[in-house]
């Protein structure tokens, strides 16, 4: 196969300006679950990143086994790791409003889901998380993990029903 100069330097320059811009994430192929917005360099759509089940498994995933106050014993929770949904969007900024289904919304330093490996779990148990089950999306700490996470402070952080995070 043949190429001249010309048309490698031609595509170097159109990736190397494309890279200039935010780069576009995926169309969801279903219906979105969780809508990120603000401080994004990654959209898909009018200036926000919206994902579907299907492209949050697509990102690299944890699973965390632990107690919480929420269940009776020890359970499995499984989703994409936080920190990763964060560089997926270019996240820009130091503060994350996390919104419910129902309204409700917490305020989360970015800081939390690089320094642990915090999970937006979409399966509890092996199983997806049903809105009545505090899905579709749950945020958890890896409590066991460190202990020093067990307490009110990331209790109230781990919000569930995720619908929309708001980077700022």
């Amino acid at each position: 196969m043949f190429f001249n100069r010309r048309s490698i330097l031609g595509g170097l320059g159109a990736l190397s300006a494309a890279s200039s811009f935010g780069l576009a994430l995926e169309q969801p192929r279903s219906a979105p679950i969780l809508t990120i917005r603000g401080k994004v360099g990654h959209t898909n759509s009018s200036g926000e990143a919206v994902f579907d089940l299907g492209m949050l498994s697509r990102l690299p995933q944890g699973i965390t086994e632990t107690e919480t106050p929420w269940y009776p014993s020890k359970t499995r929770f499984e989703g994409p790791l936080a920190a990763e949904l964060l560089k997926s969007v270019d996240c820009q900024g130091q503060n994350l409003k996390v919104s419910a289904l129902n309204g409700y919304a917490v305020d989360i330093p970015t800081n939390d889901f690089r320094r642990w490996p915090v999970i937006l779990a979409t399966h509890v148990d092996g199983k997806p998380i049903s809105v009545r089950e505090k899905g579709p999306i749950f945020v958890i700490y890896p409590f066991d993990r460190e202990p020093s996470l067990y307490n009110e402070i990331y209790f109230g952080r781990s919000i569930w029903q995720v619908q929309s995070i708001e980077i700022g």
